[in-house]
C-alpha cells in the first residue's frame, strides 16, 4: 500500500467560536498508551486565524462524494460495512479520517464510528475549519493522538484498522445517512464540559454536538 504523509500544519490557537480549550475541559493530554487503550476523550477544535489552511488544503468539492446514501442495498451499517470492508486507504485524505476514527473510536459501535468520521468531514465543508480532512486532525494540540504532527503507527492487518478505513470510505462518500447531522464537536459520555453548544445525539463513547 503506498505510503501518504500528510502536510505538517501549524495553526494560531484563537478561536472565534469561543470553545473551551483541552486545559479549560479539565482534561490534560493524554499519552500515547492512553490513547490507544481508552481513545474516548475530549477533543475541541479552535479555529485557525491565519488561513495558512487554504494554502495546502484541497477545495471540499474535491474531497466528497455528491453521492446520496448510495448503500448498495445494504440493509444496515454493519452490513455496508462488509460488503466494503478493505484496509487500503484510496488516498491521504481517507488515511488521515481513517487514523482518526481508528484512535477516536476503535471499539465502539460503528455507528459512533461513523459520527467521529461525521465530525471531521462536517468541519472541513463548514467554510469555518480548514477545508482538508488532513488539516482538520492536524490542527496544533486538539487531537492527543497526534504527536509531533504524526500519528502513532497503527496495526494494518487489526479487525479495527479494516472498520476505521471503510467507515472513512462510507462517510466521505456520503454512503450512509448520518446520525449527527451537522455535528462540529463532541466529548467523551463521561465529561461534562457545559458547552452552549446545541446537543444532537449521544452516540457509542460520545456526545456530539453543532
Amino acid at each position: 500500500m503506498a505510503k501518504y504523509t500528510c502536510a505538517t500544519i501549524f495553526f494560531a490557537a484563537a478561536s472565534i467560536m469561543a470553545a473551551p480549550s483541552l486545559a479549560e475541559a479539565g482534561r490534560p493530554m493524554a499519552d500515547d498508551a492512553s490513547v490507544e487503550s481508552a481513545n474516548a476523550d475530549i477533543h475541541v477544535l479552535t479555529l485557525d486565524s491565519t488561513g495558512n489552511a487554504q494554502d495546502q488544503a484541497s477545495s471540499s468539492a474535491d474531497i466528497f462524494s455528491d453521492s446520496t446514501n448510495n448503500n448498495d442495498a445494504a440493509t444496515s451499517l454493519s452490513d455496508l460495512v462488509r460488503q466494503l470492508s478493505t484496509t487500503e486507504t484510496a488516498d491521504a485524505e481517507q488515511e488521515c479520517l481513517a487514523g482518526a476514527v481508528y484512535f477516536e473510536s476503535k471499539g465502539e459501535p460503528l455507528e459512533g464510528q461513523h459520527a467521529v468520521a461525521e465530525v471531521v468531514i462536517n468541519r472541513a465543508k463548514s467554510g469555518r475549519f480548514p477545508t482538508s480532512l488532513c488539516s482538520v486532525i492536524y490542527q496544533r494540540g486538539q487531537f492527543s493522538f497526534v504527536r509531533g504532527n504524526a500519528m502513532p503507527s497503527i496495526p494494518r492487518s487489526s479487525t479495527a484498522w479494516r472498520q476505521a478505513v471503510t467507515i472513512a470510505r462510507i462517510a466521505m462518500e456520503n454512503r450512509w445517512k448520518s446520525v449527527v447531522p451537522n455535528a462540529l464537536f463532541f466529548h467523551a459520555r463521561r465529561l461534562a464540559p457545559g458547552w452552549r453548544h446545541d446537543k444532537i445525539a449521544a452516540v457509542g463513547n460520545h456526545v456530539f454536538y453543532r
